[in-house]
């Protein structure tokens, strides 16, 4: 659509890279608020996020995914399928990559192929002096083609207003694609579930984060109070106990600390019930991904 007839901005931005290299931190700053769940942790996003940004005379889609990976089972398959559809949908692609990484990233071929605009982006700046993140960033420019390069530390908020800038003149002159009120395209349900999924990242160790899913099966609002019930789906028996604790103490530990978060979130009381359901090898049953919401 041609400025001359049409003087509103919008379009999808979509955030690609590597597990751990800051997309979510980048993504929640971008937006203004916190969407995606943040862990020192690899592959902690699993789903396709949106964050919305309005103004009178734009409207960005952003779009954090999951960490690009090698898949080992469906659970992963289905998140890599998040990552293709951002490829295909992009108006605008943000390649993050850490300050610290050398080699020039295994997807970087496919999305050679995109016709929307590049953006590179060398994040974690805040890690090494300012002498060295600029000499990486030259190399990286002499390296990938893009239509603009960033050297930023998300977590800090350097250089994010700069790059905020260029994306918006990167956008094509379209109308909003959601209503101008919109955050987001997840209900709050998803947001609840993802709070408790920091919670279980932050509180437990190896394979146990990477084993769970929640589900949210009762969400009542009241005038005063929200009332929540939510499943801690766990991939092995032998989970249960750890996840529950002595006593349930890990289990009232996860509980408040996500029942906090969600308060916050919602802006309301809220009473927080968490129970773990085992299904066994969850992961790689096409039924319950579905149910999930992994699965089309």
């Amino acid at each position: 659509m041609e400025k001359d007839n049409f003087k509103h901005k919008a379009g999808f931005v979509n955030i690609i890279g590597k597990p751990n290299v800051g997309k979510s931190t980048l993504l929640n700053e971008l937006v203004g608020e916190k969407l995606a769940i943040i862990t020192s942790k690899a592959q902690t996003t699993r789903h396709r996020i949106l964050g919305i940004v309005n103004e009178d005379d734009y409207q960005i889609v952003f779009s954090d995914t999951p960490g690009i990976i090698e898949p080992k089972y469906k659970l992963q398959e289905s998140m890599m399928g998040f990552v293709t559809g951002s490829f295909k949908d992009a108006d605008v692609l943000l390649v993050i990559v850490d300050v610290k990484e050398k080699n020039i990233p295994d997807y970087w071929q496919k999305i050679e192929k995109i016709p929307a605009p590049k953006i590179f982006i060398l994040n974690k700046i805040d890690l090494i002096p300012k002498t060295e993140w600029e000499e990486r960033l030259n190399q990286w420019k002499e390296r990938v083609e893009a239509e603009k390069y960033f050297a930023v530390s998300a977590l800090h908020k350097h250089h994010t207003k700069e790059l905020f800038e260029t994306i918006l003149e990167c956008l094509p002159y379209h109308p909003p694609y959601y209503a101008k009120d919109d955050l987001t395209d997840k209900p709050w349900r998803f947001f609840v579930s993802e709070i408790i999924r920091e919670k279980i990242f932050l509180n437990y160790h190896q394979e146990i984060p990477y084993s769970v899913e929640i589900v949210v099966h009762e969400y009542k609002e009241a005038e005063d109070i929200i009332r929540i019930k939510a499943n801690i789906i766990a991939n092995r028996k032998s989970q249960k106990p750890i996840l529950i604790g002595k006593n349930g103490s890990m289990l009232k530990k996860v509980g408040t600390e996500a029942r906090k978060d969600i308060e916050t979130f919602v802006g309301k009381k809220v009473y927080l019930e968490l129970y773990v359901k085992i299904k066994e090898n969850w992961r790689d049953n096409d039924f319950l991904l579905k149910n999930f919401g992994y699965k089309q």
